[in-house]
């Protein structure tokens, strides 16, 4: 008989064992969480690079390089979250960022540093759970908080730990780029209330957001802005689906951790 829990982590971590081994949705959806024993799921998800999944190319997010062409980030410290092969992390570092890049995928991280060595990009990137990294390894604070596709694939009772890591390492006055799945997309995230989820034991290859779930949510953040990320043609330099929310939030330059 095994008594495990004793602290709030405990709790979350036996809550990540509910959603550890959901294949729902399958490998192309991305159907477990991104923390704990995730890191073999995507492993396999980058361990081919030939797959024509679209942001395996090395090209920003389109809303990302909206932001710093109209000036509304300026350089600084940048923490991408969830980075996989580090196309948003190239791009921050050659327009003058300090760059951290974390994800949970030793594959992904190995990917990612070839493409920097490449580039001749100084990128540090990180291997593990961003919830977990000791503080003095994921140093903040940052100017800027990247996060393409890692917050919608995160079960609910991690967003506490997700508010709880941006709280520690997000500068005052500094910003969050969010990228999730839209809600009223057929097949590009689950609508299932949050309960319903656990009682499934599956997040159905990601989670679906709404305007307003976000906004409440990021609700100590300031919304710059909220929209569709627009289509981008192949043959763009930029990544861009339509199924997805785009979000800029600030934190208030008084607000202290």
């Amino acid at each position: 008989m095994d008594r495990t829990v004793r602290t709030v982590e405990d709790v979350l971590a036996l809550l990540d064992g509910l959603f550890t081994s959901d294949s729902a949705s399958g490998a192309e959806a991305g159907a477990v969480a991104t923390t704990g024993d995730g890191k073999g799921f995507w492993d396999g998800f980058y361990g081919d690079r030939s797959r024509p999944v679209p942001f395996f190319a090395a090209k920003p997010d389109e809303n990302l390089a909206a932001h710093l062409d109209r000036g509304l980030v300026a350089p600084g410290r940048a923490l991408d979250l969830g980075c996989g092969p580090g196309r948003n992390a190239l791009h921050l570092a050659a327009h003058g960022f300090e760059v951290d890049a974390v994800d949970l995928s030793p594959v992904a991280v190995a990917w990612g540093e070839e493409r920097a060595a490449e580039a001749g990009a100084d990128i540090r990137f990180l291997c593990g759970d961003a919830f977990t990294l000791p503080a003095d390894v994921l140093n903040g604070p940052y100017d800027l908080v990247v996060d393409s596709g890692c917050f919608h694939h995160l079960p609910p009772h991690r967003r506490v730990s997700y508010l709880a890591l941006l709280d520690r390492v997000l500068a005052p006055g500094g910003h969050l780029a969010l990228t999730a799945f839209a809600a009223g997309e057929a097949g590009m995230g689950s609508e299932l209330p949050d309960a319903d989820l656990y009682r499934e034991r599956s997040l159905r290859g990601g989670l679906a957001y709404t305007p307003e779930s976000l906004r409440w949510i990021f609700s100590d953040l300031t919304k710059i802005e909220l929209r569709r990320m627009r289509q981008e043609p192949p043959e763009s330099p930029l990544f861009g689906e339509p199924f997805l929310w785009t979000a800029l939030f600030r934190r208030d330059a008084a607000a202290t951790s």
